[in-house]
């Protein structure tokens, strides 16, 4: 008996939900919703199943990413997306890696809808583009242009170096350090001068809600942690792709914090404290393209 198709790509069609998204939740909703429309189909007439269902798929995020948008415009402080727990296949797929991690997700999030979808679908999943003229109903004329506007964007905002993930680790551990010892020192060398500090916390968990830039400020925004934690456990986890930090704290619950390193130094801190978006760290999300 052979095995449905929707069921040998179900892991495909997450990820591309996810990149589309942010939001393994809704992500979750899209596939749901891919997989109904898939049955409700007469499949021996569909001849290119995988085409057929990533095409399904990021129509159902296209018309949730519209509805999101809205939804976002009102969300309390910084939108951060969903981090989610990942095993060390999707680290060793260097474009799968970045393509999830937090920092271009981020970026991803100042696409429009259609340039997200255009963008995902092509950079990181190398789709066709008369199958992506399909999914989001353009010529593959007006998709090549789009195509061209989303790669300028993303490029004048996505990290300018691929960071060796031993480096990377290295960091991170300094990075920890220095927060855990209240070393002003030991943070100033570790972050870049214009460093920028984004917090999620949705109005729920505590967080500051306007981006902190420049090391000093993110310095006296780090600096009092040793004093005010109460049984603070700091681990590390592979998240989204890279190494990440997962904080848990009696008073503070819990903080996943992803960091993007250049050139040796700290540029960007992703911290998401909203409980609605933590519910997913202790099981390995299957993304694979």
């Amino acid at each position: 008996m052979s095995v449905d198709p929707f069921v040998t790509h179900r892991s495909l069609l997450f990820t591309v939900a996810y990149e589309m998204l942010g939001s393994a939740a809704d992500a979750e909703d899209v596939v749901q919703e891919t997989w109904l429309r898939w049955a409700a189909v007469d499949q021996a007439m569909v001849q290119h199943p995988r085409a057929y269902l990533v095409r399904s798929v990021t129509r159902q995020s296209l018309n949730r990413l519209r509805t999101l948008s809205r939804r976002r415009e009102e969300y309390v402080g910084e939108w951060l997306p969903e981090p989610l727990l990942t095993g060390p296949g999707v680290a060793e797929d260097l474009e799968l890696a970045e393509g999830v991690s937090i920092a271009m997700l981020t970026v991803l999030e100042t696409l429009t809808p259609t340039e997200r979808a255009v963008f995902v679908l092509r950079e990181v999943f190398d789709v066709p583009y008369d199958e992506i003229a399909a999914a989001v109903d353009k010529s593959q004329a007006a998709v090549r242009q789009v195509a061209h506007r989303a790669r300028e964007h993303v490029a004048a905002r996505r990290p300018r170096v691929q960071v060796d993930r031993t480096e990377q680790q290295q960091v991170v551990e300094r990075f920890v350090a220095a927060v855990t010892a209240g070393d002003v020192q030991g943070l100033m060398d570790v972050l870049a001068p214009d460093v920028v500090l984004l917090a999620d916390g949705g109005g729920i968990a505590q967080a500051v809600r306007v981006p902190v830039v420049g090391v000093k400020k993110v310095v006296n925004l780090l600096r009092p942690y040793p004093a005010v934690a109460v049984n603070p456990v700091i681990g590390t986890l592979r998240l989204n792709g890279a190494v990440g930090l997962r904080i848990e704290d009696e008073v503070g619950g819990t903080t996943i914090v992803s960091v993007l390193v250049e050139d040796g130094l700290i540029t960007r801190i992703f911290a998401m404290r909203n409980p609605l978006k933590l519910t997913r760290l202790d099981e390995e999300a299957e993304l694979t393209r």
